[in-house]
């Protein structure tokens, strides 16, 4: 699997919370908009892969402006929240894969709903093994290994540490980490890069912690 973003279309907040647990069992980023921020979350220079829709009070234009959008950007997959008693005015964009969830299903099955619109049939592969030096990842598991043993990482340090390893030879900025890593909300400083690339560094050992290079003024690069 491979990082993905996610546009949010709601009136209200009442799913934020829920993108928070989405974005730390998947590994995506989130933008949440409302009818009124959605032209500028369109046009924010981000490319989603996954649009969900809490349709629940949106107005006709902007159930159009989805739609128009979703068409006019080949066909982006959409999930759409549906409330208890208005299946019969389910409104899912005419083209594209496209899902529909109850506004009370539960968060593994969000989980999945959006897992299979974002991945449809991956599955874990050999391309979900990323092998370098004596390290190995798992991207399908979420799991490290150095000479064959589990390396102990948090959520965010495994999460920095796959984005380097499986963009290699190209250096990422403090702020573009924070935004592809910990997300669009995520409001903390740029310090916090750097104590996950120590932290990654001393766990993963000498050996995979030099191809993790600071480069000076810019941020981070993984050197294959």
């Amino acid at each position: 699997m491979h990082h993905k973003n996610i546009l949010l279309v709601s009136r209200t907040s009442r799913y934020i919370e829920r993108m928070r647990e989405l974005k730390h069992a998947l590994d995506v980023s989130i933008l949440p908009s409302t009818p009124d921020t959605f032209s500028q979350a369109i046009s924010s220079g981000h490319e989603f892969d996954l649009v969900i829709v809490d349709s629940d009070n949106l107005d006709q234009d902007t159930l159009n402006a989805i739609d128009s959008y979703v068409s006019d950007n080949g066909f982006i997959p959409t999930l759409v929240i549906c409330e208890e008693g208005k299946l019969s005015s389910l409104h899912l964009p005419s083209q594209g894969r496209n899902d529909f969830i109850m506004a009370g299903a539960s968060e593994a099955e969000f989980e999945v709903r959006c897992a299979l619109l974002l991945w449809p049939g991956e599955e874990s592969a050999p391309a979900d093994i990323v092998t370098i030096d004596n390290m190995t990842i798992n991207l399908a598991t979420y799991q490290v290994y150095i000479d064959e043993e589990p390396v102990d990482l948090t959520l965010m340090e495994y999460s920095l540490l796959s984005f380097l390893a499986t963009h290699p030879a190209r250096a990422y900025s403090r702020e573009t980490l924070l935004h592809r890593v910990w997300g669009f909300e995520y409001c903390g400083g740029t310090r916090t890069v750097d104590v996950h690339i120590r932290r990654v560094r001393s766990k993963v050992g000498p050996q995979v912690a030099a191809h993790i290079v600071t480069v000076r003024g810019v941020g981070y690069l993984f050197k294959v």
